[in-house]
């Protein structure tokens, strides 16, 4: 329930953060570069962060289930990843060029503000591994909800005050992740007891491919805005952030799938745990029916209620089927999901990796020839082609699994159940 709620938080966060910073900065074209701040932030933190909050919570969870203090291995986590966050932060300066100029407008400040940004999440990932390797759910749930909560006060506070150049708001966007951290640390809830040395083995089992395999979903998942952005002729910044709009829309059936998979997805890793594979295939089978019924509603809903729903809250225009297409990748990408995590729960870490890789090949190809069509028409063909190459990849990937009747184990379960980056 505290994830759940947590969950639902920074949920209707993230659409009151675009509401709040339309009106704060005037019009769509205005918005452009914090939307882009935004989904490039997305894209990254969650990318290569999440293999490591998911490595601690298996280390300290082990730890903790035999007695044994985790102290040394939160030590070795924070040296990984302040290793993680100063060679993304080198590699952003090497093209902060480019990067100001095709997402921010020139604006260098705001490329200031996506380097802190990482830099932010950084320790907020660190504390959410922290939470959830100790079973200190209503922790996690602070830094997870906080950071929504802490970026719309933030923003709401500029507004009031009559701000109305972009760098403050996307300074906001940077920051917004530490007082969660703070809040929970300072009330002792990050504390870890003191234990035998740990050898970097036990924090990077499946770290090289957990890492590969989730900057190109968190990529792919992001891909849609970013590619508008980058593919935008000068005078189409509204449509830009139009685009994020539907993105935002569509996925609300990802939302929902997150709330699924919680409550069936440790059910269905505790029958492979157990080697038990005709009732994983019974349940796996259960857990693709909710998914696939979550999806058509999801689709139909963007396409018929989509275009309402965009003009009122967001005094914005964005066409059914424009709408109907990105929620029918965000499914197909949903059902790839679900089976991505069940070849993982089965040690299928390389072929979860090649898997995301080889979708997100599949994206940058279709985008390349398909030049000549309209943006959107552009990027959402793009979106759907990568999302249906994810899942065939992940559909044969879990047939050899099966037919090779691989046993789970308790790594890969925990792996498995904390796949799903929440910011998505």
């Amino acid at each position: 329930m505290p994830v759940a709620i947590g969950l639902f938080i920074a949920g209707v966060a993230s659409y009151l953060f675009l509401k709040v910073g339309k009106i704060a900065l005037g019009s769509d074209e205005a918005l452009q570069p914090i939307t882009s701040l935004w989904v490039a932030t997305f894209a990254l933190a969650p990318g290569v962060f999440l293999p490591v909050e998911q490595e601690l919570t298996r280390a300290l969870a082990h730890r903790r289930a035999t007695g044994i203090g985790g102290r040394p291995v939160l030590r070795r986590v924070i040296t990984l990843g302040a290793v993680l966050a100063a060679i993304v932060g080198v590699g952003i300066i090497a093209v902060s060029k480019p990067i100001a100029r095709s997402f921010f407008n020139d604006d260098w400040v705001l490329v200031l503000a996506l380097i802190i940004a990482f830099v932010s999440y950084t320790p907020a990932h660190i504390a959410r591994g922290i939470a959830s390797g100790h079973g200190r759910f209503r922790a996690y749930s602070i830094v997870m909800s906080s950071d929504g909560v802490v970026r719309i006060a933030l923003c709401a506070a500029l507004a009031v005050a009559g701000v109305d150049a972009v760098g403050p708001y996307g300074l906001a966007i940077a920051f917004a992740p530490l007082p969660g951290v703070l809040w929970v640390a300072a009330r002792g809830q990050l504390r870890t007891d003191d234990g035998p040395p740990a050898e970097w083995s036990e924090v990077t089992q499946n770290l090289g491919w957990l890492l590969a395999g989730s900057i190109c979903a968190a990529g792919l998942v992001n891909a849609g805005p970013l590619a508008v952005t980058v593919l935008a002729d000068e005078g189409q910044e509204a449509s830009v952030t139009r685009f994020t709009y539907g993105v935002l829309l569509a996925r609300v059936p990802l939302f929902m799938f997150q709330a699924v998979q919680a409550a069936l997805l440790p059910r269905l890793s505790s029958l492979a745990a157990r080697n038990e594979i005709t009732e994983f295939r019974d349940g796996l089978a259960r857990l693709l029916k909710v998914v696939l019924a979550v999806a058509v509603i999801g689709t139909v809903g963007a396409g018929l209620l989509g275009p309402f729903v965009i003009e009122k809250f967001y005094d914005s225009q964005l066409d059914g089927r424009t709408l109907a297409l990105l929620a029918l990748s965000s499914a197909i990408y949903m059902l790839a999901l679900a089976l991505a995590q069940a070849v993982i729960a089965l040690r299928g870490h390389a072929l979860v990796a090649l898997g995301w890789a080889g979708a997100g090949l599949t994206f940058l190809l279709v985008v390349s020839l398909n030049s000549g069509a309209e943006l959107f028409t552009r990027v959402e063909i793009a979106l759907i082609s990568s999302s249906c190459a994810a899942l065939l990849l992940f559909a044969l990937a879990l047939r050899a699994r099966l037919r090779a009747g691989v046993p789970a184990t308790g790594a890969s379960v925990v792996e498995a159940i904390t796949d799903v980056p929440f910011e998505t």
